[in-house]
């Protein structure tokens, strides 16, 4: 199973690593990044040139060449184009461009329908409350959209796989409108090295455990190697959801965090994304740029500028912006007249009623601010609307002596970011030459760029009075703050730029997948349900065939089973064993060459009713070894280690203080331990509750003659010197020792307590004949230190039945009497 990467990087863009000859990084993104020009004389009707300003091909300088990009076509292409697989390698050859041609209307099912009207409003956590909701940007899940979207993301999957080389090529997958492309792909190409990067929030647990087919998507990002956040909320949300929707784990390790899933270790990768230093920098002296921040610094001179740069959608809090600013002219009159707000709206990406709505009530607000404290030369706001050119946006950015960003939820907002560096590098009329540069940026808290900005005015886009006040203090600060704050801004985004995140990801995304070629893979589930199980070479699945013949052919046989998750499934809760267990294990036991034992950490009492049914030579080893029985008639012994559980006393007290404070947990008293169960809880707060449990119990019974350990949602304390490692080594030690030492072992476990015992399969005292057959077997296929696995409780008992089946050739050896035997 691949471990998760060490962190060996200090400050600056990680050094990237040489691919292997012939690795390609394939970026997989909803649109090619293409401008395309009409032209009729052109070999396809039009002229194709790559667009600088697309994200994809921004976000891959840096990584190692060759790269290919595939997606769809410009929208006008698509429209005009027939599928053509000459295009196709026209676009190959020229662009490294590969298309995924698709059809019209299953285009705007995928985009406009489900994607733009589903996928997005829920992302930026608008809830569908019902059918009427469309006109506030969102609507209900539609199976038929909702199938669409898999069509689509199918159809990428399959253009990746005719490109890919599996054991060389990385994939880069950008945003949600890909997101059960991992599903898909790995169903193709098992091995593939996926690293997916969601660019849009992910909402908290309780709006993502909304959607129908949360399971599905969970595991599309977990089918992936790497899944990339801009910010630790948005990996904190999907790691929860992973915990309340699959009972999924994660552990943290020098920095990294990674999530165990069907023998992978899927790495969740934190770093928002930066701007391309270099297309920004070759803008800014353009002779363009410079005569616009001229005319801009003339047409507002004697003025303080704000600039407010959104797309025209729900989510930009623009209309808020607005009436703080309305907000601010009422109750500052010496500020009308000496502040502008220019509001550059960018087009919209999808078209739509709630787009229309936004716009016509961001043009009220305008109208009547104007028309209440504006005068003839004079207006306090003004709103652009439409495509600007690169130059003109950015004499925008040099001039504006503060920036506004109040989204109310955005996956990053990259606009603080653009104007930080306009207003160091380009061209500020008012700033006289060699003066330091200066600026103030008003950030909304629910946008990922956020957390970067540690000298913004972070504020609550809801809150109007509070961005006034922002607003205020900005216009109100020293020009000596601006200057600490603007280097502050500067010395993050000028080192954090795309080359460092790209070179980041890819370097993370080659550690996470280092492991991928020696594994053994297995496939399961259809569709969506499709996953991989991922195994070390010497990891197997015990077979009927492979122990059927060590079993026919020995005489003397030691078979041992934990029970919880072994022999019976978790989470019953009837916990007793069934008739099918007791019946498979009384055949067993019939069996006079067979020592069969259940070693398991629960009760002896109870272990002894459950098992009352049995054949009287059922052995039980009861609380992790402390307690066994050889027999139903044999008394139960004990290992003596310790004279006093006087420590219960101080161990209890501390176990109910936890108990009372984190509903759905509860205590077990056991005769030689205790246990602290929290499945029924909280599964976050009863994680960091055990923890905090654990450190708590080590510390105030550091003296006394016990040890605390974590389980499955347990945490334990148990005498020093007990455990079923030490249990099973006796067990095999007392067979030794009355002349029957067993040439075969079956030892079957689930959980970590059932390392020890295969642990004393490796390395037994005393030593096995040469010639024994050792089966030490996990349940469910996770890391172990097991040789085989089976995958659930039903298939334990099924090869437990084949064995019974099966007939020996072996003579029954004499009977072994086991009396008192551990007091011998």
């Amino acid at each position: 199973m691949p471990s998760l990467p060490n962190s060996g990087d200090e400050g600056g863009a990680p050094p990237p690593t040489p691919p292997p000859p012939g690795a390609r990084r394939v970026v997989v993104a909803h649109r090619l990044p293409l401008r395309a020009d009409p032209n009729p004389g052109a070999l396809h009707g039009f002229d194709f040139s790559l667009d600088p300003h697309a994200l994809p091909l921004q976000l891959s300088h840096g990584v190692p060449r060759p790269v290919i990009f595939v997606g769809v076509l410009p929208s006008a292409v698509a429209e005009a184009v027939q599928a053509s697989d000459e295009l196709a390698a026209d676009l190959l050859a020229r662009f490294s461009c590969y298309p995924v041609f698709l059809p019209a209307k299953l285009h705007a099912d995928f985009y406009d329908g489900f994607c733009k009207h589903y996928m997005w409003p829920h992302l930026h956590y608008l809830l569908p409350l019902a059918p009427s909701y469309g006109s506030g940007g969102g609507l209900p899940f539609n199976g038929d959209l909702y199938r669409a979207f898999l069509t689509v993301n199918t159809h990428f999957a399959e253009r990746v796989f005719e490109l890919l080389n599996p054991d060389e090529d990385l994939v880069f997958v950008h945003d949600y409108h890909l997101w059960a492309f991992p599903t898909f792909l790995r169903h193709k190409s098992p091995r593939a090295r996926i690293g997916f990067f969601l660019h849009s929030p992910f909402p908290s647990s309780e709006l993502f455990r909304a959607i129908p087919v949360r399971e599905d998507l969970l595991r599309a990002l977990l089918n992936a190697d790497l899944v990339g956040f801009h910010t630790f909320d948005y990996a904190r949300h999907f790691l929860s959801a992973c915990s309340r929707v699959l009972g999924l784990s994660n552990r943290s390790r020098r920095g990294y965090i990674g999530i165990e899933y069907f023998g992978r270790t899927v790495v969740v990768k934190i770093l928002s994304v930066g701007i391309d230093m270099g297309q920004l920098r070759a803008v800014l002296p353009l002779p363009e740029t410079v005569a616009k921040a001229n005319e801009i610094a003339d047409k507002y001179r004697g003025r303080q500028l704000m600039l407010g740069v959104d797309d025209m959608d729900l989510f930009k809090g623009i209309g808020l912006k607005l009436l703080a600013m309305e907000r601010l002219l009422e109750s500052r009159a010496d500020l009308r007249g000496q502040v502008v707000l220019v509001q550059i709206n960018n087009p919209a990406r999808s078209l739509g009623r709630d787009v229309d709505e936004v716009r016509a009530e961001v043009l009220a607000i305008r109208d009547r601010i104007n028309a209440r404290f504006g005068w003839a030369g004079y207006e306090p706001v003004v709103v652009i609307d439409g495509a600007m050119p690169m130059h003109d946006k950015v004499a925008f950015y040099t001039s504006a002596d503060i920036c506004i960003v109040n989204a109310v939820r955005d996956g990053l907002n990259r606009i603080p970011y653009f104007y930080t560096v306009c207003r160091q590098e380009g061209p500020v009329p008012t700033a006289p030459a060699g003066k330091p540069r200066q600026s103030a940026i008003i950030v909304s808290e629910f946008v990922g760029c956020s957390p970067s900005l540690s000298g913004a005015i972070r504020v609550n886009p809801w809150n109007v009075d509070d961005v006034a006040d922002a607003m205020n203090t900005a216009l109100r600060m020293s020009d000596g703050e601006k200057q600490l704050r603007q280097e502050k801004h500067y010395r993050y985004v000028s080192t954090h730029d795309v080359v460092y995140w790209a070179q980041s990801f890819d370097q993370d995304l080659q550690k996470a997948c280092k492991d991928n070629s020696s594994m053994v893979i297995l496939n399961f589930g259809l569709g969506m349900g499709f996953r991989v199980v991922a195994l070390g070479p010497s990891f197997k699945k015990l077979s009927p065939e492979l122990i059927d013949q060590a079993y026919r052919q020995t005489g003397n046989r030691l078979i041992l089973l934990d029970y919880d998750g072994t022999v019976m499934p978790q989470g019953l809760i009837n916990k007793a064993p069934s008739e099918e267990v007791i019946r498979t294990l009384n055949e067993l036991c019939s069996d006079p060459m067979n020592t069969v034992f259940v070693v398991s950490g629960r009760g002896k009492d109870e272990l002894a009713e459950w098992f009352a049914p049995c054949d009287e030579k059922l052995g039980i080893s009861a609380e992790h070894g402390y307690f066994t029985r050889w027999s139903r008639d044999s008394p139960w012994e004990s290992c003596k280690l310790v004279t006093h559980f006087n420590w219960k006393n101080i161990a209890g007290p501390v176990m109910k203080h936890y108990s009372d404070a984190t509903d759905g947990s509860y205590i077990e008293v056991k005769e030689t331990s205790l246990v602290w169960h929290y499945e029924e809880a909280d599964p976050d707060f009863g994680s960091c509750q055990a923890k905090e449990l654990q450190d708590h119990l080590q510390n105030v019974l550091a003296n006394e003659p016990v040890f605390v350990k974590s389980g499955h949602q347990i945490v334990e304390v148990n005498p020093q010197g007990v455990g079923k490692g030490v249990a099973v080594r006796n067990l095999i030690s007392t067979m030794g020792n009355r002349g029957s030492l067993p040439d075969f072992i079956l030892c079957i476990g689930d959980d970590r307590s059932d390392e020890d015992m295969f642990e004393a399969m490796i390395s037994p005292s005393p030593a096995f004949p040469e010639t024994a057959e050792i089966f030490p077997c996990t349940v469910g296929n996770k890391p172990s230190l097991a040789k085989y696995y089976l995958d659930d409780p039903a298939d334990v008992v099924k090869m437990l039945q084949g064995l019974t089946d099966s007939p020996t050739q072996q003579q029954p050896r004499p009977p072994v009497s086991f009396e008192n035997s551990l007091d011998d």
